[in-house]
């Protein structure tokens, strides 16, 4: 019989990080898309050193990164959800995921992450899930702090006011606030997005009640503000299970 094995499901996020160092039995594991911040690379091996763990790191044998998603198979993003999603995250983890495993989720006890989560469990019963941090009802500002307090830069993205530190940039985000804040940091990413999205007539932001393209997005567009770190009676507590477990 083969034994179970525990994944953790790092994604060079702050939360999948604290997510992954409470369960300190569990095997570490990212899916590189090929498109995130070049700072990634620093965060992993900081959290390496953390976790006391490598990082298993998979890759889709099919695709370089998104941008080679969205131009061979001409589609950005819908109801069905992005295709870079599937092909570099999905399909590899599919690929090397076992009936028997437990995975574990870096999902927040913030609303939406909350939501996310049930609708995971929802539709894959047959998944063995665990959800550390909603458990202890950590935020993603409190896993932002407990980052900080582990002596670990956080990741710039979250500095400059995005929410995740996700590709970039994502299809999947329809806020013209997230494209105003690509077009203000990443002009180059921006400029090429919008000149794909054109080409295949995707209208990827919502100005109002109306699908957009993200060039028409107004040039004052008001971005989001950051993440603020917020540590409670929670992180400490939490961070008691970290020494425990050490």
């Amino acid at each position: 019989m083969i034994e179970p094995r525990t994944l953790s499901w790092f994604s060079c996020g702050a939360a999948s990080a604290v997510a992954t160092k409470l369960f300190p039995l569990a095997m570490p594991v990212y899916c590189e898309t090929g498109a995130e911040h070049p700072d990634n690379a620093r965060f992993l091996s900081d959290c390496e050193a953390w976790f006391g763990r490598s990082v298993t790191r998979l890759r889709s044998d099919q695709y370089a990164d998104t941008w080679d998603v969205w131009e061979k198979r001409k589609y950005l993003a819908g109801i069905s959800g992005a295709p870079c999603t599937v092909e570099l995250k999905v399909a590899p983890r599919l690929a090397f995921q076992r009936p028997t495993d437990i995975h574990v989720f870096g999902y927040t006890a913030d609303g939406p992450d909350v939501n996310r989560a049930n609708r995971l469990r929802a539709n894959y019963p047959e998944l063995r899930i665990e959800t550390p941090l909603i458990d202890r009802g950590l935020t993603k500002a409190a896993c932002l702090d407990m980052i900080a307090r582990a002596g670990i830069k956080v990741p710039p993205l979250y500095a400059l006011g995005f929410q995740n530190n996700n590709c970039l940039p994502c299809v999947k985000a329809t806020s013209p606030a997230y494209w105003a804040m690509v077009r203000q940091h990443f002009p180059d990413q921006f400029s090429r997005m919008a000149k794909l999205s054109r080409n295949l007539d995707v209208r990827l932001c919502r100005l109002g009640d109306v699908r957009s393209f993200i060039d028409e997005i107004p040039a004052d567009q008001a971005t989001t503000n950051p993440i603020q770190p917020s540590c409670d009676f929670l992180c400490h507590l939490a961070e008691q299970d970290l020494q425990a477990a050490e």
